[in-house]
């Protein structure tokens, strides 16, 4: 049996594979600190958010690759990840992250542009004459 528990996290055209152990709290995204690789932008979604809502920030180090997509759906992705991830890990952290919307896949895609027009609901000019 393997000593890490796996999530996997998407949203948009993001995928964060996330492995999580025993350990002492390090996050690492891609090789990096997870705070080098989201800078400001991302950081309403922090992957600590499921760790520290369930006070167990300190007990797991947190391994992440994440592809696809910008920063902001990365982060998405990876939240997702680092919650299902925990939840394999106790069955009973479900209930608080399902209450916080962390275990929910956010369906949002972007719209495929279509034959005849500029974008997806952009249209060309209509011309009378």
């Amino acid at each position: 049996m393997s000593e890490y528990t796996w999530g996997l996290g998407r949203r948009k055209t993001s995928v964060a594979r996330v492995r999580i152990k025993a350990g002492s709290g390090n996050i690492m995204v891609n090789g990096q600190d997870y705070r080098v690789y989201f800078d400001s932008d991302a950081s309403s979604s922090n992957p600590e958010l499921p760790l520290e809502q369930l006070g167990v920030r300190e007990k797991y180090d947190v391994w992440i690759n994440v592809r696809g997509g910008g920063k902001m759906s990365q982060a998405g992705a990876v939240l997702m990840g680092v919650a299902r991830a925990l939840v394999k890990e106790n069955e009973a952290f479900e209930a608080k992250l399902r209450e916080l919307g962390l275990l929910t896949r956010d369906s949002r895609m972007k719209e495929r542009k279509k034959p005849g027009q500029k974008g997806a609901r952009a249209s060309y000019q209509f011309s009378k004459r």
